[in-house]
């Protein structure tokens, strides 16, 4: 691509490298951000800067925190008998989003993933066997439905439950209002698989 600014070309070429970003969708955020005032690209270089800055790991559950101790960690409202284990940060914040769950959070930094090199010590795994010996009657493996997602599950219900931890998976399947005539076979497959009581 040759543009007639070079100034341009690099906002294009950087923009790029986020994730879902291709070359056309960073060209338009590109072209949008030399239409909009100055003042309003400022806020938003200003709000990246004060993210990369101050956000840090929460030292008891791994998500993202403003301080040493997020608030989900930190509210005396929450069960605090139970957890929920996801793999990422982002994950912890999409079930909060729900508002179906009121307990604790585990973030692990990934899944087992032997051909990617990761195995359960670059996990967060043994801190999570650590804080279930403190009252944790309860641990909801929240980890994707992926071949890794569910060795990560597997491998962490054999750690707990010896330990007396009811031990639980998130369901998988069909999402709400989905018709059965377009849902692929594995995620049907699941569906059926997972099923429960009435």
């Amino acid at each position: 691509m040759n543009l007639p600014s070079r100034y341009l070309e690099n906002c294009i070429h950087e923009l790029s490298k986020l994730p879902g970003i291709g070359s056309k969708s960073a060209s338009r955020i590109a072209f949008f951000l030399l239409k909009t005032p100055k003042a309003n690209v400022d806020a938003l270089i200003g709000a990246i800067t004060q993210l990369k800055d101050n956000i840090r790991y929460c030292e008891e559950c791994g998500g993202i925190s403003d301080e040493a101790v997020c608030s989900v960690c930190s509210d005396v409202e929450r069960d605090k008998t139970t957890l929920c284990v996801v793999e990422e940060p982002e994950d912890m914040l999409s079930i909060e989003k729900s508002g179906a769950f009121d307990g604790l959070y585990h973030v692990l930094g990934g899944v087992i993933a032997p051909l990617d090199g990761v195995g359960p010590e670059e996990l967060s795994i043994n801190k999570l066997v650590e804080r279930c010996k403190s009252g944790i009657k309860e641990v909801i493996i929240a980890t994707n439905p992926t071949i890794e997602g569910d060795a990560t599950a597997l491998y962490i219900a054999s750690l707990l439950k010896p330990m007396n931890i009811k031990v639980m998976r998130i369901a998988h399947g069909l999402p709400v209002g989905g018709d059965l005539e377009f849902v692929d076979a594995p995620t049907l497959a699941k569906s059926i698989t997972g099923r429960r009581e009435m």
